[in-house]
C-alpha cells in the first residue's frame, strides 16, 4: 500500500484527530518502516503534505470537470429579440402577441403566474415565427404562386371550369376579403389573409373562382362554394376575425353583383 492509500484508509476509518500517523517529517508516511524520527501528526498536520499535494489535486480536478459540465456559453443579448409583456385585468383567458418594430409585445391576463407568463411568451414567439414563415412559402410568397394555387383549386373543387387569368395580393381592401372581375377573369385577395390558415385562404379563392362562373350570391353560387369541404368553417372563421377586429366587412347578400 502506498503512502496516499494508507492515509486515505486511516482518514476514512478513524477521522483526522483520532489517528496518529508515524512519519518522517517532510517525507510522508512509509508503511513498511517505523524506524527513524517518528513524530505523531496532529490535526493541523493532517493537511500537510499528503492532503495538500494529492487529495487537493484530486478534488480540484473534480471541480474543474464539474464546471466544464454545467457551464453554459452566454447568449449574446442581440440574439434574443426584446419582449414586452403587458398584463391586463380585463383579459380572462386570451393571449395575443404582435411585432412592434424590433420588439415583440405579448398581452396576457393579469392573473397569470410567472411560470404561465414564461410558457405563453415562448408559445406566442413560436406562433409568430411560424406565421411569418408562412408568408414566404406556398401561395403567400408571390402573386404567381397565388395564381397557381387558384388554378389547382379550380381543378380540385370546380372541375377546372373556372379559369382565372390573374390573381394577386392587394393591400387596399378595407371591406372585403377578396374580389373578382368576371369580364377579364382577374381576382384580388386581401393581404390580411396572409396571416390566416391556408384553408381560410383557399376558401376565399374558391369563393372568387365561383364568381367567375356565377356573378351573384344565389343558390347556384353557394352550391359551387359548398363543394369546398371547409367552406362553412372558413366562413365562420372570417366572421369571427372581422368581429374581433371591428372590421366593417360587406355581407354576402343574395343577388349581389360580383364578389
Amino acid at each position: 500500500m502506498d503512502a496516499h492509500s494508507l492515509w486515505i484508509t486511516l482518514w476514512t476509518t478513524w477521522g483526522p484527530c483520532g489517528v496518529f500517523l508515524w512519519t518522517v517529517r517532510g517525507r510522508g508516511v512509509d508503511a513498511r518502516s517505523v524506524a527513524g524520527d517518528r513524530t505523531p501528526l496532529t490535526c493541523g498536520d493532517i493537511v500537510n503534505p499528503l492532503w495538500s499535494e494529492k487529495s487537493l489535486a484530486h478534488r480540484d480536478a473534480a471541480r474543474r470537470v464539474t464546471v466544464r459540465t454545467v457551464a453554459r456559453k452566454p447568449v449574446p443579448a442581440s440574439a434574443a429579440p426584446p419582449v414586452e409583456v403587458r398584463r391586463s385585468a380585463r383579459r380572462r383567458r386570451t393571449v395575443s402577441a404582435y411585432r412592434d418594430g424590433d420588439r415583440t409585445v405579448v398581452l396576457i391576463p393579469a392573473r397569470f403566474s410567472k411560470a404561465e407568463e414564461r410558457h405563453w411568451v415562448n408559445e406566442m414567439l413560436e406562433r409568430l415565427r411560424a406565421r411569418e414563415e408562412r408568408r414566404t412559402t406556398g401561395p403567400r410568397r408571390s402573386d404567381a404562386a397565388l395564381l397557381t394555387r387558384a388554378r389547382q383549386l379550380s381543378v380540385s373543387v370546380l372541375d377546372g371550369r373556372a379559369r382565372p387569368t390573374n390573381v394577386r395580393w392587394v393591400s387596399n381592401m378595407s371591406t372585403r376579403w377578396g374580389s373578382c372581375t368576371t369580364t377579364d377573369g382577374s381576382i384580388r385577395v386581401s393581404t390580411r389573409l396572409r396571416e390566416m390558415p391556408t384553408w381560410v385562404l383557399d376558401y376565399v379563392l374558391v369563393h372568387e373562382l365561383a364568381h367567375l362562373l356565377v356573378p351573384g350570391h344565389g343558390t347556384e353560387f353557394w352550391a359551387l362554394v359548398g363543394r369546398y369541404p371547409r367552406a362553412e368553417r372558413a366562413r365562420g372563421y372570417l366572421e369571427g376575425v372581422a368581429a374581433a377586429a371591428h372590421l366593417e366587412m360587406e355581407d354576402d347578400l343574395p343577388d349581389a353583383a360580383g364578389g
